[in-house]
């Protein structure tokens, strides 16, 4: 606004400014952006080093397989002649491999076709017998031969010729199966006999047992570890026509107990009596075996014996003699502890 007032005769020129506050401009948000992806990207880098720290080699693997590039052709097989000439993108590599466990097939004699026959209309792999192994033969392998298969057929090696894979030898597996049976029979009969030494040095060490030792029989047998307990004359392990165990008898299974525990293989427990019938009762030879056999398991168990591990308890009778020529002998009424078997036979 201007206005002019007079002073003295002189004209005075005043001006007045009226100045509207405006709003400071905007900076913009683009630091926002840039800060969000910074925070991102150590999110991202922070969960990377988890992953390497809390999975294992094999998880790892997974996950970059996961995130591998696939294609339609990359993992499809394709014999010689289809697309890619039977090998995939993806085949080098550790870690996206597509070469399978490595097979063996029988190959069939069918020589090649003249390359330079241009009225030949029948390739090798149109054969019927190549038709049906066009994804793991090589075309032309002698008869008789085997060649290496896998999922992806046709490989070569990087000469021109084919892989030099090993083919696996039927009678290399077989001689390879039998060693390895020898060798888990050569350890376990080792255990065997380790157990059966601890169960004569704990017997020997103990005085009141010593008397015991000669009733006391253990040997190998095709089935395994077999313990034996019998009586003697005027020594029995049982009362006469009872199952009740004596007390040197029950403090020798209370040595044998703790030792068959520290052994993985199943055991068999089965009685045995002599000839001598019962007299005016109803019970046999059959209840008096089976009840001397289960009283033996209880008594087992209660020295450490895994419940578990009892395969059978059988009473025999007299069916079984330890001596055939004196079936009244008093070594004829005995308990027979067998720990079984368990590696493979040959």
């Amino acid at each position: 606004m201007n206005g002019k007032r007079r002073s003295g005769g002189k004209a005075t020129l005043i001006v007045i400014k009226r100045e509207e506050s405006v709003a400071s401009a905007h900076h913009g948000g683009a630091w926002k952006v840039a800060y969000a992806d910074f925070i991102t990207a150590m999110m991202a880098f922070f969960l990377l080093m988890w992953l390497l720290n809390a999975t294992t080699e094999a998880q790892r693997r997974g996950i970059a397989d996961y995130f591998s590039p696939t294609a339609s052709l990359g993992r499809a097989a394709s014999g010689s002649g289809l697309p890619l000439g039977g090998r995939t993108p993806y085949e080098q590599g550790s870690l996206v491999s597509d070469r399978g466990v490595m097979s063996v097939v029988p190959a069939h004699a069918v020589a090649p076709p003249d390359s330079d026959d241009e009225d030949s209309d029948t390739s090798v792999q149109d054969l019927p017998q190549n038709r049906e192994h066009n994804s793991g033969l090589e075309s032309g392998t002698a008869s008789g031969n085997a060649v290496i298969a896998g999922p992806q057929s046709g490989t070569r090696a990087p000469g021109g010729g084919p892989a030099a894979d090993s083919v696996a030898d039927p009678q290399s597996q077989a001689q390879t199966a039998k060693m390895l049976r020898a060798e888990l029979q050569r350890e376990e009969r080792a255990a065997f006999e380790q157990a059966a030494e601890q169960i004569r040095t704990a017997v020997r060490a103990d005085p009141q047992l010593a008397e015991l030792g000669r009733q006391l029989a253990i040997d190998m047998t095709p089935e395994g570890l077999r313990i034996q307990i019998m009586d003697e004359e005027r020594q029995p392990m049982f009362a006469t026509g009872s199952a009740v165990l004596q007390d040197r008898a029950r403090m020798l299974l209370q040595k044998v107990g703790p030792v068959l525990a520290k052994l993985p293989e199943p055991i068999s427990i089965s009685g045995h009596t002599d000839a001598a019938p019962y007299r005016g009762t109803d019970k046999s030879n059959w209840e008096l075996s089976a009840e001397r056999a289960n009283a033996t398991r209880r008594l087992l168990i209660d020295a450490g014996l895994q419940e578990t591990r009892i395969r059978s308890v059988t009473g025999n009778a007299d069916r079984d003699p330890l001596l055939p020529a004196d079936p009244l002998a008093a070594a004829n009424r005995r308990i027979a502890i067998v720990v079984l078997r368990s590696a493979p036979k040959p």
